[in-house]
Formats: C-alpha cells, structure tokens, sequence
C-alpha cells in the first residue's frame, strides 16, 4: 500500500515528501532569495518528488496530504524545506505545524529550515515565538556567508538589509527555540570562517553539500 501511494505521489507536485523516516513540508515556491546554487534552478524535485508547484497550496491541501501518508511510517521528524522560503506563508507554516503537535505530540520532533528573512517577511510579528508557540523545536537558518558582501554575492537577496536582519533573527531566535546556522559547501563560501561567526554567535553550524548540477 505504502510503495503505491508513494509511487502515485512521485508524478504530480507534492506538498509532502519524504526522505528515510523524515517527512518535509513544501508548502511555497515563493522565496526572498535567488541563490546561485539553489537545487530548484536546475532540477524540478528531489529524491524522485517533483516540487516545483503549480500554484501556492492551501492549508487544507497540505494536511490532507498529510492525513494520507500520517500513519505509513514512523516519522521521527518533520521539516518545512521545499522549493521555497517557508515564512513566506507564515500563517500556513504555523497552522501546519500545530496539525503536527496535535496529531504526534512530543514524539516528532519539527524543524524549519528558513533563510532567516522571516522578519522581513513579516514585519511587525515575533516569528520566533510565534513558531515556539506553535509546537516548532528546531531552527536550522541558512547563511553561507560570513559577511554581507558575500552573502549578497551568494544569496542575491530581493530584501534590503537582508543579511543584518538575518543576524538579528538568529540572535532572536536562539532564546526561543534550538538553533542553527547552515552553509552549502560552494566554492565561494569560506566554511571555517561561517562556522567561526557560529562560535561568536553562540549557534550550531553544519554544512550540507552542494549539489552541482551540471
């Protein structure tokens, strides 16, 4: 039952994939940067899912995609990574993620992997607490860089002041919630030098791979 449904899954955009015993929330396309190494550039999916969406899903869409695949696995976690900036839709991400709380409780552990522009995304709002409030344990903020000039070199934000804001978020958002800045292994990204900015900023760091695509 569990391999057809994933199979029938794998030919339209999903909302919901998985990876191992992870699930992963592909709730937007929409994000405030334009990373030169960013996977969705080259490929329409990951791990066989096709990700690019043809429109933005609704609340509903997503739980019940959820609903369908809730009890095939034991999810240890669950993570909002997709195609896009998941604090775009902030109100979405929040709801789904007290779906999560409800129907797991304290045995699935949630994630959010951000660029860090939730702030500027949404001005006016604690993002922090706000995802605290609504059952998220884990932060893993995307950096890679360990200045502004780089950053926007790599990152190629849409937002002013993106890199500042993100360095306030993260300061921010460590008295709440367990935090991590990331790094994508590309050539011009000093990882000694982000792990150091990591150390003074009192945050874990982890790399991931960069995935060439060519």
């Amino acid at each position: 039952m569990f391999n057809r449904r994933a199979s029938d899954r794998r030919n339209k955009p999903a909302t919901v994939y998985w990876l191992d015993n992870k699930l992963y929330l592909n709730i937007t396309n929409k994000c405030s940067n334009h990373c030169l190494f960013c996977i969705r550039n080259f490929q329409a999916g990951v791990g066989g899912f096709i990700l690019k969406l043809p429109e933005e899903p609704s609340i509903d869409r997503v739980i019940t995609d959820l609903e369908e695949v809730s009890n095939t696995k034991n999810w240890t976690e669950a993570v909002f990574c997709g195609f896009g900036e998941p604090t775009e839709r902030l109100d979405c991400l929040l709801e789904i993620a007290r779906w999560l709380r409800r129907r797991y409780g304290k045995s699935l552990h949630i994630r959010v992997n951000t660029n860090g522009q939730g702030q500027l995304l949404n001005p006016g709002r604690q993002v922090a607490k706000e995802l605290k409030a609504a059952g998220v344990d884990k932060l893993s903020i995307s950096v890679n860089a360990h200045n502004e000039s780089l950053y926007n070199e790599v990152c190629r934000p849409k937002l002013k002041n993106a890199y500042v804001t993100v360095l306030e978020f993260i300061n921010s958002a460590k008295q709440e919630l367990e935090t991590e800045i990331t790094a994508v292994t590309t050539p011009e990204v000093d990882i000694q030098k982000v792990e150091k900015l990591a150390e003074e900023m009192g945050v874990k760091s982890r790399t991931r791979p960069y995935i060439q695509c060519f």
